[in-house]
């Protein structure tokens, strides 16, 4: 949210969440209930011309701009060898935990996933599911098919149970400035609703 409020771009809006979590770090419970769950935070990043992936682990990052196709996050790094723009010192403090050798290509996922604090089980399921959904109408996806897409609940994109899905949003950001951008946003924490 406060990327959205102070940046006109995506890539400012990195900016601003890059430097708010190096000054501040992140962290807090994820539930209200008094189980103890914290994961760190993926974000996708769009306006009109670009979109970008931020992907965070403790205070480092890496964010991948987004060439083409169809990207999505699932409480999950899934940013690997494509790295944009990155914390000054990612790659020397995996280096110095012994995460990464320094000789092999740096796969930011990889070498960061044993670092997140996430105990989620399923989530390669729903990550791996929502890229098939997204992938089966890639060039045709309209705000209906992505609101079917974020409804689905066999695909566990639509999470019940435990772990519920807490509210949905589609944005339409047309390239031409002179049209409208359109944003919807679910009512209730279930998208199917």
């Amino acid at each position: 949210r406060l990327g959205l409020e102070r940046a006109d771009t995506a890539e400012k809006a990195v900016t601003v969440i890059v430097d708010l979590l190096e000054k501040y770090g992140q962290g807090g419970n994820c539930m209200e209930s008094q189980m103890a769950f914290t994961y760190h935070n993926s974000f996708l990043i769009a306006d009109r011309k670009e979109a970008w992936v931020l992907e965070t682990s403790g205070k480092y990052w890496a964010a991948e701009k987004v060439e083409g196709g169809v990207r999505n996050i699932s409480n999950q790094l899934s940013i690997t060898t494509k790295i944009d723009r990155e914390h000054p010192e990612l790659k020397e403090y995996a280096k110095s935990k012994g995460w990464w050798d320094g000789e092999k290509e740096f796969d930011f996922a990889a070498t960061y996933s044993y670092v997140n604090t996430a105990r989620m089980t399923t989530t390669r399921g729903r990550y791996y599911e929502g890229y098939k959904l997204l992938n089966k109408h890639k060039g045709s996806i309209t705000s209906e098919i992505m609101m079917e897409i974020l409804r689905d609940k066999e695909s566990g994109i639509n999470m019940e149970g435990g772990f519920m899905t807490t509210g949905s949003m589609v944005s339409v950001l047309p390239q031409q400035p002179n049209l409208p951008c359109i944003h919807y946003f679910t009512g209730t924490p279930d998208p199917a609703r």
